[in-house]
C-alpha cells in the first residue's frame, strides 16, 4: 500500500529574502528606541525648560530692552552730572581767552605809545642836529610826516566776487580769478604811482618806504605785516593834475582800468589840494659815509 506524502500548505505571501536577518533589519529600521524618539519630539516642541519657544523669545527681547534702557539711563545720568562741570570749564576757558586778549591789546597799546615816543624824539633830534642833507634823506625815506598836493585813489573789491576763469592782465595758470583785489594788484598800482612821480605814498594810513612789502596771507593783504581791510585808500603826494594824468596814462594805470572794466573792481581817483601822510613806523634812519681807501682818494 502506497503512502501519500502529506501536502504542505503554502502561504500566499512569499517570505522576505532577509527574513533570516530579522534582528539586523530591526536595528537598522529602528535605530532609536520609540521611547527616546517620543521624548525627543516632545522636547523639540516645548524646549528643554518645557517653555514654549515664543515665550522664550519674548522674554529675551524684554531683557534686551531692559538692558538698553538701563545703559541709556546711566549715560544720561552721567551726562547730567558732568554737564555743570563741563560748562564751568568752558566758561573759565572763555574768560581766560578774553583776559588774554585784553592783556595783549593793552600791551600793543603800550608798544605803540613807546614807539611813537621814540619816533618823536628821533625826528626832533634829526631836526636839531641834522644838516639839510639829513633832513632831505629823512623826508625821502619816510622818517618824517609830509603834506602837500597829490592824489586820492580808492580801490575796492567788486560787488560780485564769484570765481571765474582768469584772463587779461590777471591771467594765471590753472587759477580761477575773481573781482577781489589782490596783493599783486596793489603792488602794480603803487609802482605806477612811484613811476608817475609820487614823492610819498600811503595805503590805509600805512606809510610806504623803500623797504615796504605788500604781501598776501590767504585772502588778506598785508603791508609791512599789517593786515589791510578794503576799501584800500592810497594817498600820494605829487604835482596835482599832471601827476593824475601821468598815472592814468601809464601801463599800471591802464591795468587798474582793466580791473574796473573787466572784473568790476570799484575805483575812484581824485586830485587833492592837500594830502597829509604820517611818518613810517619803526623806521631807523642810517646814512653811509665814504671810506678812504688811499691817500687823497675815496670810494
Amino acid at each position: 500500500m502506497s503512502q501519500q506524502h502529506p501536502t504542505r500548505s503554502t502561504s500566499s505571501r512569499s517570505p522576505r529574502l532577509d527574513a533570516s536577518m530579522s534582528l539586523l533589519t530591526n536595528v537598522m529600521e529602528h535605530s532609536l528606541d520609540d521611547g527616546y524618539a517620543e521624548a525627543t519630539a516632545r522636547r523639540g516642541e516645548v524646549g528643554r525648560s518645557r517653555m514654549p519657544r515664543t515665550l522664550r523669545a519674548k522674554l529675551g527681547l524684554a531683557l534686551g530692552l531692559v538692558l538698553a534702557a538701563l545703559v541709556v539711563t546711566v549715560g544720561a545720568a552721567q551726562a547730567q552730572i558732568s554737564a555743570p562741570s563741563v560748562a564751568k570749564e568752558k566758561q573759565e576757558l572763555i574768560e581766560r581767552i578774553e583776559a588774554g586778549g585784553d592783556r595783549a591789546d593793552q600791551l600793543q597799546k603800550d608798544v605803540d605809545k613807546l614807539r611813537a615816543s621814540v619816533e618823536r624824539r628821533q625826528r626832533k633830534a634829526l631836526e636839531q642836529h641834522g644838516d639839510e642833507r639829513g633832513k632831505t634823506t629823512a623826508l625821502l625815506s619816510g622818517a618824517t610826516a609830509v603834506e602837500g598836493p597829490g592824489l586820492k585813489l580808492v580801490v575796492d573789491d567788486a560787488k560780485d566776487t564769484e570765481s571765474g576763469e582768469g584772463d587779461g592782465p590777471r591771467k594765471t595758470d590753472g587759477f580761477s580769478d575773481t573781482g577781489r583785489i589782490r596783493d599783486r594788484d596793489l603792488q602794480r598800482v603803487v609802482n605806477g604811482l612811484w613811476a608817475a612821480g609820487a614823492e610819498a605814498v600811503s595805503i590805509n594810513g600805512q606809510r610806504l618806504t623803500s623797504r615796504s612789502a605788500i604781501r598776501a596771507a590767504g585772502d588778506a593783504i598785508l603791508v609791512d605785516n599789517k593786515p589791510l581791510v578794503p576799501p584800500y585808500t592810497l594817498l600820494a603826494i605829487g604835482p596835482g593834475q599832471q601827476f593824475s594824468r601821468a598815472f592814468q596814462d601809464s601801463v599800471d594805470g591802464q591795468y587798474l582800468y582793466v580791473l574796473h572794466k573787466d572784473y568790476g573792481a570799484r575805483t575812484s581817483i581824485s586830485v587833492q589840494d592837500e594830502v597829509r601822510l604820517p611818518a613810517a613806523p619803526s623806521l631807523i634812519l642810517r646814512t653811509a659815509e665814504p671810506v678812504r681807501t688811499g691817500k687823497g682818494s675815496t670810494s
